[in-house]
């Protein structure tokens, strides 16, 4: 590629101009959209390069006319290039009038204003709104938004924008809605729907007794889809007010469900553009895990409107102050709304699996990012879920009462204005009086710390030492890190119970956090009864890996004794892992496998005293993908095989107990609601393991929980269960075709048909996926099809890393021809080639050929980003 260019964050310059006002006018006509916009400019005092010119972003956008203060401009004025528009020596104050024509029924791309199922739709974040207009497209310089939207009358029953509206009118067989945002806002948060749709109505009292308006628009056939988002958006509502001092500010919120999304969904002012998977949900098409993202998404976005929209970034380097910040806050709602050791133990899993890799690979970043060439490469989870840990992190440092200050510091301080990760801890060391100078690193430094934690008990002393050393790894750009401040949550365990602690002379109580902040340190615990176990990284304190030599006796201790849900999952991975590796590595501990057999027995004989929820997570094996971890040259064929292995010895040692809890979660699995959900989730994890066995009995009890399910939980178990288990048989294929024809009109259960068999883990997988391709349910256009199938293969650990590398081909093609079409979508495909380092010399080989042979192809900056980085030093 030739017009690549790198932003850098150390050349940021604020703006020379700023925007106080802008009317936008949509005229919607069938083969085109007119833009006309009215932007009231000034020169920013606080810029000072005294520049005279004037650049405005913009991209796909044919010119029809410009005028500054009233008087039109010919080209002598300007300059047009590939990306925007110079206006030559402006004056200090004035207002610019411009008229853009757009296709939207040709962006393919989703981003600006584009065409979905007939529907208009905007996605601006981050950088799309130039794709609507000429404009200073970037997140500090924000605006008053007044927008008026044109179309034939009859046309749409929805045509929404931010903030309130105005009047609704309809004129010279024209409709036309007015709509006004008071609160200034970058470019990134406008919206626009105009489309056929129904609506959900509901309303919400704020705590200062204000009435707000609720909107759910959606499908007229998924309209009763729409219940379970709106109860959660009250709930959200009612949460931020009491746990954050946060009241919603406009008459109105709206919620647009759109099929044809690049993301989740998208917290512009006022109006929400969701993902339909992230907003409809019916118990019958609707899987329980569904249920749980859509009441997280919803949390998440109209959390947005202060962590994100009221206070945003100054530039997109500092993306995660709005991300980052705003995960924490729809996790810890999660928490509060179900299990709060389920939704830590999956939030550490996505971390480990996903984050760790992302760390360990080429495009390792800090949460603050140095550098881009695409912004939308770094919506990643480092930025997202990582960014939640550190702020996490802040949160146990200062406690909650301080915590709390802080952020309301942090919303009064900088309501209406766009700023930097520095400016928000620098609210929570002015709440707090500590130094946080050091902490700032987690920012700054990209890759995972390791903790590398030793010990030594003395009985005669009653003494006990816990050294910690602490590694932060190399990464791209970043050969020698300095030591981090990392939170250690910890407690003793004992042969029976706890052991209260004592360190230089105070009492720790059961439970202390110690501050890592050195490469190595020595903590000295007195009056320790009897030699301990350590019960390290309790509920998940720091993103960081722990390393000490636990022996599976020790393990055992803390998955039977541990008041923390997080450490006892920890255990039992821990304990897995040892006897995974062991089968791996041809060196079996059958000692250590009886005593995981034994474990497991004594968990479910005690079912009844502990959560559901918890259990089923309990006897989920580590995923492949973060087995691969701890290899520095992992074979995909070696892991996978022994983690099938390990599965099916389980299910034979385990089969009574699994059956006798299947059958006795029955009624308690039936229903909605927390209880419900954790014993459906126990139930089918029962009847994931029985089907390891090669029994008629269980194939029959599979394919009868298929056939009766009420519910898309139960019956989705069941049909993955039948198709990825090796004893599924021909009423796999039954199934498949029964499913289809049951949900053929539900285009959210027809992804999950596809995603099935994407991941099934037989030898002709790949030519499954390859044959649904050209199957009538896929469309291209559709992003959430792409993930389904294409992305689904790519999480086939076994089948996308075949020896012979046709599952590398076959996303290398796909990311070729999406590259044309959607870039943002084809970038975020190529994920599991990045990973190329991490494997067998043979299938690094094929991965790395891969990744050459597409650099000669590309053509966005998107895709061309990831595999640049992912060759360099190669």
């Amino acid at each position: 590629m030739t017009d690549v260019k790198t932003i850098y964050l150390d050349d940021y310059q604020p703006p020379a101009f700023l925007i106080d006002k802008t009317a936008l006018t949509f005229e919607l006509e069938e083969q085109h959209t007119c833009v006309s916009s009215r932007l009231e400019l000034r020169r920013n005092p606080a810029a000072d390069n005294g520049e005279a010119d004037l650049y405005l972003h913009g991209e796909e956008l044919e010119l029809l006319s410009l005028a500054i203060d009233g008087k039109p401009l010919d080209e002598r004025y300007y300059q047009k290039e590939a990306g925007g528009l110079t206006l030559l020596a402006v004056p200090e104050h004035f207002t610019l009038e411009c008229v853009t024509r757009i296709d939207p029924a040709q962006n393919t791309a989703l981003e600006g204003l584009y065409l979905s199922n007939g529907m208009y739709c905007t996605q601006c974040e981050a950088e799309g709104f130039r794709k609507i207009t000429y404009y200073l497209d970037r997140p500090d310089v924000m605006s008053e938004f007044e927008t008026t939207i044109i179309a034939e009358a009859g046309r749409f029953s929805a045509m929404l924008s931010n903030g309130n509206c105005l009047s609704d009118e309809t004129k010279d067989g024209k409709r036309i809605v007015r709509w006004h945002d008071p609160f200034k806002k970058p470019g990134y948060l406008f919206a626009l729907v105009a489309g056929n749709l129904a609506c959900l109505e509901d309303h919400f009292v704020t705590l200062s007794g204000r009435e707000v308006l609720l909107q759910i628009y959606a499908e007229q056939k998924d309209l009763q889809k729409c219940d379970f988002a709106m109860q959660s958006l009250k709930n959200a509502m009612r949460w931020d007010e009491e746990t954050y001092g946060r009241e919603y500010d406009l008459d109105r919120f709206m919620v647009v469900a759109v099929d044809h999304f690049n993301m989740g969904a998208m917290e512009n002012k006022g109006l929400n553009i969701f993902n339909t998977s992230c907003v409809l949900a019916h118990p019958k098409t609707t899987t329980d895990t569904g249920f749980q993202r859509v009441e997280a998404v919803v949390a998440h976005e109209y959390f947005h409107n202060w962590s994100g929209n009221r206070v945003t970034c100054r530039d997109w380097f500092q993306l995660s102050l709005k991300e980052g910040f705003t995960v924490l806050r729809d996790a810890q709602f999660s928490a509060d709304m179900n299990s709060a050791a389920v939704k830590r133990i999956e939030d550490a899993t996505l971390m480990r699996t996903v984050q760790f890799a992302e760390d360990a690979g080429p495009m390792a970043h800090p949460v603050r990012p140095d550098s881009y060439i695409e912004i939308g490469n770094f919506y990643t989870i480092t930025v997202y879920e990582k960014g939640a840990e550190v702020v996490r992190m802040q949160s146990q440092l200062l406690g909650p009462e301080t915590f709390r200050a802080a952020c309301d510091l942090y919303f009064k301080r900088f309501d209406g204005q766009a700023v930097t990760c520095e400016d928000f801890v620098r609210c929570m060391e002015e709440a707090s009086g500590r130094d946080l100078t050091q902490f700032r690193l987690w920012y700054q430094q990209a890759g995972t710390p390791e903790l590398h934690i030793s010990d030594r008990y003395d009985a005669q002393s009653r003494q006990y030492q816990l050294t910690v050393k602490q590694i932060v790894p190399p990464t791209a750009g970043q050969p020698h890190k300095e030591p981090m401040h990392i939170p250690l949550k910890m407690a003793l365990y004992g042969e029976h119970n706890a052991l209260p602690m004592v360190c230089d002379g105070g009492q720790l109580g059961l439970e202390t956090v110690l501050d890592i902040t050195k490469a190595e340190q020595t903590f000295v615990f007195d009056q320790v009864a009897e030699p301990p176990v350590p019960s390290l990284l309790r509920d998940f304190s720091a993103p960081v890996k722990v390393f000490y030599p636990y022996t599976p006796q020790d393990l055992q201790r803390l998955i039977l004794q541990d008041s923390d849900g997080f450490s006892r999952w920890d255990a039992m991975q821990n304990l897995q892992l040892m006897v995974l590796q062991g089968m791996i590595d041809g060196a079996e501990d059958k000692k250590a496998q009886n005593l995981l057999t034994e474990t497991l027995q004594q968990l479910l004989q005690t079912a009844d005293n502990d959560d559901p929820a918890l259990l089923a997570l309990m006897l989920t094996l580590p995923a492949p993908r973060y087995m691969a971890e701890f290899y520095q040259e992992a074979d995909p064929a070696a892991i996978d095989h022994a983690w099938r292995s390990l599965q099916q010895q389980l299910a034979a040692a385990l089969q009574t107990q699994l059956l006798s809890l299947y059958q006795a979660l029955e009624q308690s699995a039936c229903g909605m609601g927390g209880p419900a959900m954790a014993a459906r989730s126990l139930r089918n994890k029962a009847l994931h393991y029985l089907m390891q066995l090669d029994k008629d009995d269980y194939r029959a009890l599979c394919l009868e929980q298929f056939q009766t399910a009420d519910n898309m939980t139960d019956q989705l178990a069941a049909l993955a269960t039948l198709v990825q288990s090796e004893h599924g048989g021909e009423h796999a294929g039954q199934a498949l075709a029964q499913f289809y024809r049951q949900w053929s009109d539900e285009t959210l259960v027809v992804n999950m048909w596809l995603q099935v068999q994407a991941v099934r883990p037989q030898a002709d997988a790949l030519q499954r996926v390859e044959t649904l391709l050209s199957h009538p349910a896929f469309d291209y256009g559709n992003p959430n099809r792409i993930r389904a199938l294409v992305g689904g293969f790519c999480q086939n650990f076994a089948r996308f890393h075949a020896a012979d590398g046709s599952g590398y081909r076959f996303l290398a093609d796909q990311v070729v021809f999406l590259d044309r079409r959607n870039p943002q979508i084809a970038a975020r495909l190529l994920g599991p080639l990045t990973q190329w380092r991490a494997y067998e010399p043979g299938r690094s080989r094929l991965m790395q050929e891969t990744l050459q042979a597409l650099l000669q192809q590309t053509q966005s900056r998107d895709v061309y980003e990831v595999v640049s980085k992912s060759l360099a030093d190669s």
